[in-house]
């Protein structure tokens, strides 16, 4: 019974980060070639836009840690709820520059929703054994809400009418994780924790300056793919819809999170992390060989990777977080959040230079493989 009430409390988590991540941050990605074309927004706006998306990611998850009196229950419902908002108002006609103040604040809430998502399940109830059901949300999200913009395509919606059906399928999943999190409770009382679940948290021995490095650098590295892939892809395989491509890297992440937290279990954090990270890097630097080949392995490595990190990751921060006196979940995030920023700010500078993304994708790999080297194992003696 004890299991099942757990699979329940896990589900209700992943749900928040459907909402909050899968829809509130990536759903854009995939919307915005649609968006330019109904004259929703411009091409210099989009990218205006998911600048303040990184930004508000990164001020969300330092807003995040001053939060921390408030329980993590009803931080989950405030930034989903708020995270339906500001899907539901992009249905309206408005200025660019209020699309973009809009995509800045879904950008907080989806940093919150990690945060808060993540220390209910992690921290509050001890459920380490949840933690790849848990990020498998996101990819959930990115895959969800990927197919609904298909079918808005397909059906020749316009794009206002698809951020309406956005804010539609995301207020169903935030009523349902409000209500599994509300049935399963809010702690675990420490003398009944499972001890399964804490035999099973992993030992770490990286420190919490080398593990947010690491964590920053994942942020850049990724960025860069998971904000141009649609555009790439657009330019390459000008018969298929490119967001069908971005289904594929949201369908790789979800299964990849189980995947990396058994890879977990069994090499240990070093050399699982390690691998992750190379992995990813190939991924990255794969379309600069222009085939429609390398840009479907690309979403394939990349969609498999960069959960499998956020799996290996933050439960290793969760058991920093008793040697550090700061809120490690909120700063990892935060550390993620501005190597997001500045992966973008890259990419532009030199597309600008040299009107191809290539070298930033490369400059993106380089630093996937430096954060791989730094997960080198401590000596012991």
């Amino acid at each position: 019974m004890n299991d099942r009430h757990e699979m329940t409390a896990t589900f209700g988590a992943a749900l928040v980060l459907v909402v909050g991540m899968g829809f509130g941050r990536f759903a854009f990605t995939g919307l915005y070639p649609l968006m330019v074309a109904d004259h929703q927004i411009s091409v210099e706006g989009g990218s205006y836009a998911a600048s303040a998306n990184y930004a508000g990611y990164l001020i969300g998850a330092l807003l995040a840690a001053l939060l921390s009196g408030i329980p993590s229950h009803r931080l989950c419902s405030i930034a989903t709820f708020m995270t339906v908002i500001t899907l539901g108002v992009l249905a309206a006609p408005m200025p660019e520059w209020l699309i973009v103040s809009v995509r800045g604040l879904a950008g907080l809430f989806s940093a919150i929703s990690m945060v808060a998502a993540s220390h209910w399940l992690i921290n509050d109830r001890r459920h380490y054994a949840g933690a790849p059901a848990l990020y498998a949300g996101v990819g959930l999200g990115i895959f969800l809400s990927a197919e609904l913009i298909a079918v808005g395509y397909n059906a020749e919606l316009t794009s206002y009418q698809v951020w309406l059906a956005l804010a539609v399928a995301a207020l169903v999943f935030t009523i349902s994780a409000i209500v599994i999190q509300a049935r399963t409770g809010r702690f675990v009382p420490r003398q009944q924790a499972s001890h399964r679940g804490l035999a099973e948290a992993p030992q770490v021995l990286l420190g919490a300056t080398r593990l947010n490095i690491i964590y920053g650098l994942a942020g850049l590295g990724y960025i860069v793919t998971a904000t141009y892939l649609p555009l790439l892809v657009g330019s390459a395989l000008a018969s298929l819809n490119p967001v069908h491509i971005w289904a594929i890297f949201g369908l790789g992440a979800a299964p990849s999170c189980f995947l990396w937290h058994f890879l977990h279990a069994k090499w240990g954090l070093h050399r699982s992390l390690k691998i992750n990270l190379w992995i990813q890097a190939i991924g990255v630097a794969l379309p600069i060989i222009h085939t429609p080949a390398s840009y479907i392995t690309s979403a394939l490595l990349v969609g498999g990777t960069f959960m499998g990190t956020v799996t290996i990751a933050m439960p290793a921060a969760r058991q920093l977080s008793a040697k550090v006196r700061f809120n490690m979940l909120a700063v990892m995030t935060a550390s993620y959040g501005v190597g997001q920023i500045v992966g973008p700010l890259i990419a532009s500078a030199l597309y600008a230079r040299t009107a191809s993304f290539d070298a930033s994708l490369l400059i993106a790999a380089l630093a996937l493989l430096g954060a791989g080297a730094l997960c080198f194992k401590p000596s012991t003696h």
